[in-house]
């Protein structure tokens, strides 16, 4: 069925590529696909503080931070809450013009909070924001007319699982047209069984869908042996490679990365930090760093090890997006 709504998708695709082909060429730049939500969490003192959070949303303020061109692309409500995540990404650098607006609707929210033995719990209130129909609207084109004029396409497999079949049609065949333009793609698999609702078939479905169209792969190993199986990264890195994707960087939490790339393997030492406080975002930090330090010019294993310095900032704060006076990505 997947299958069927991406051929109609394509179709659909179509019928918009000469409209986008003939708009001003955009500044080549990084755009990431995904949610931005309202997210509160409780401090140590019992009060809940107010926070943005999004993978994909966090890359894209870490790679503006790096000195990348970078948008964000989603759908947003017209509250103040929505113009809040606006403002953040304009103070933060990343453009918004593939924010889409829906009138009366909210961004989707999530509460963090801990249990009695201190373990942090998420609950989540995201089934009617409006980012899970980005390409069911009727302004869809306008993220089309980034996509395929993008230098660099992010998504994650949370980006995934925001959409219906329909919308994943048109992503997916809307990432193709941008690769046969030259568009590169990369991909973190980023698995969070709650987003798919235990429908595992359906999302090795969607996932191998779109690993067909990755060039630069993302993923972190433990993501993969939940969802895939895989007994160690060295596996995960033969399965991505079967998809013909050349660059693979496999994260390991604190262990080493291993980097699979130009038709070599090498582990990357992580940096090692004695007393974390927050790993929130510790895998987003590091593609953006990886990302930014590819886009400069340099090779896997030092873009690998400038993800691990910025990762290794990043768990000493606490937030999705640590201070700006924090760290340099390089």
């Amino acid at each position: 069925m997947l299958a069927a709504r991406r051929r109609n998708a394509e179709s659909g695709v179509q019928e918009h590529h000469h409209e986008i082909s003939v708009m001003n060429e955009a500044r080549p730049r990084v755009v990431a696909v995904g949610e931005a939500v309202i997210e509160l969490v409780r401090g140590g003192d019992g009060r809940f503080g107010l926070n943005c959070a999004g993978d994909t949303f966090n890359v894209a303020v870490y790679l503006a931070r790096a000195g990348i061109d970078s948008a964000f692309a989603t759908a947003l409500g017209n509250d103040p809450y929505s113009d809040a995540i606006l403002a953040l990404a304009a103070a933060e650098g990343v453009a918004s013009d593939l924010v889409l607006r829906v009138r009366g609707r909210l961004p989707g929210l999530a509460v963090v909070d801990s249990d009695q033995a201190g373990a942090l719990r998420q609950h989540d209130w995201r089934d009617s924001a409006p980012a899970r129909e980005l390409f069911d609207l009727p302004d869809w084109a306008r993220i089309a007319e980034g996509l395929v004029k993008a230098k660099l396409i992010y998504f994650s497999g949370i980006t995934l699982s925001l959409y219906s079949n329909n919308g994943l049609g048109r992503f997916l065949a809307l990432v193709e047209m941008a690769r046969q333009q030259g568009v590169k793609v990369a991909f973190d698999g980023n698995f969070r069984p709650r987003g798919w609702h235990g429908d595992l078939p359906r999302t090795r479905a969607v996932f191998m869908e779109a690993l067909k169209r990755v060039d630069i792969a993302l993923p972190a190993y433990d993501d993969e042996a939940v969802l895939w199986g895989d007994p160690s990264p060295e596996a995960t890195v033969d399965r991505l490679q079967a998809f013909g994707i050349g660059e693979i960087v496999v994260k390991n939490g604190p262990n080493s990365a291993l980097v699979a790339a130009g038709g070599r393997q090498e582990f990357v030492p992580s940096i090692e930090v004695a007393d974390p406080i927050d790993t929130t975002a510790a895998g987003d930090s590091f593609n953006a760093a990886y990302m930014a330090a590819r886009l400069s010019g340099e090779n896997p294993a030092a873009a690998a090890t400038a993800g691990h310095r910025l990762a290794a900032e990043k768990v000493r704060h606490r937030g999705a997006i640590m201070p700006r006076n924090a760290a340099a990505v390089h």
